[in-house]
């Protein structure tokens, strides 16, 4: 395969295999239909129009679709653009296939694993553990291959795996600091917090969201789980009512998707760790597509600002 589309400059021309992410319908002022593409590959992604599209194009081009285009880069609005030229769907024939495309967690699934089974027998109270245990037993497979989001953070192959290890490696680190911390409420909330994900997210390939995801979302949906997996298993007690405050309020405050702000310490401390993780992710992987003396793009979610690399 070719250099990756999202390493191109400005009038540069990428002429190869990409993977469709997503795709909307428009329609320009006079009428006339479009589609939004979003291409990725392994250098990342890149957004493009197709001017007058037909029904056949909308039935053709379609998320996890790989296409063969040739298109030039161009910018909008301080953006990459791919200007497609000619595209086509590939065909059986050609050497590519969906895994070609998609970003992977940079730890090994199988150590990702034995390290979220080690963590999981290390929650003492009974009652949680089994709660965790049997909502990780119902979502095993998806769980193990998901992303975390469509975009801005852990957005690839078992991105929500890596997540879920990287935010249970900072609360063992706080345990230490801070040794008065529930550690099972806080290990089992890491783990629980976002497997609603998998029920939210359509695939780990191209994810958009599905329609129980747009209409519930993965922190209503968790909550409903808990109760579910604790009625199943008849547990009572305090556990299953904390154990869902710390996914209703793992976001933090309401205009952040939060149904409850953290009342319990544990839940304070699993935002802060959510937060902490999610911007590292996005700001070491930005910076790592950048020299040292240069700024990052601008990062959306961080404010929108651009980050400088140093060169010491």
């Amino acid at each position: 395969m070719n250099e990756g589309v999202a390493t191109l400059d400005v009038g540069e021309i990428f002429e190869g295999f990409l993977l469709i992410k997503s795709v909307n319908k428009g329609v320009t002022s006079s009428g006339k239909p479009f589609l939004t593409i979003i291409f990725r590959d392994l250098s990342g992604e890149i957004e493009a129009k197709l001017w007058d599209s037909t029904k056949e194009d909308e039935e053709a081009f379609t998320s996890e679709a790989i296409v063969h285009i040739q298109g030039e880069i161009r910018q909008f609005r301080g953006k990459n653009q791919l200007n497609v030229r000619q595209i086509r769907l590939a065909n059986p024939t050609d050497p590519v296939k969906i895994e070609d495309f998609v970003e992977k967690a940079p730890i090994a699934l199988e150590d990702l694993k034995e390290e979220l089974t080690q963590m999981i027998f290390t929650i003492e109270n009974p009652n949680i553990q089994r709660i965790v245990r049997f909502i990780m037993k119902t979502h095993s497979e998806r769980l193990f291959t998901y992303p975390a989001a469509t975009k801005n953070h852990h957005e690839y192959v078992s991105g929500l795996l890596h997540h879920i290890i990287s935010m249970l490696r900072i609360a063992r680190q706080l345990k230490d600091l801070y040794p008065e911390v529930n550690s099972d409420l806080l290990y089992a909330g890491i783990i629980l917090h976002d497997i609603g994900k998998v029920k939210e997210l359509s695939s780990p390939a191209a994810p958009t969201y599905t329609l129980e995801g747009k209409m519930l979302g993965h922190i209503t949906m968790m909550v409903d789980e808990i109760s579910l997996a604790a009625n199943e298993l008849g547990i009572e007690g305090e556990e299953v009512l904390l154990l869902q405050h710390l996914v209703l309020s793992h976001h933090g405050k309401a205009e952040w998707g939060s149904p409850k702000a953290p009342i319990i310490r544990e839940a304070e401390i699993l935002h802060q760790i959510d937060m902490i993780d999610a911007k590292m992710n996005m700001l070491n992987r930005a910076l790592e597509k950048v020299e040292p003396g240069e700024f990052t793009e601008r990062i959306f979610p961080l404010e929108n600002r651009s980050f400088y690399k140093p060169t010491i």
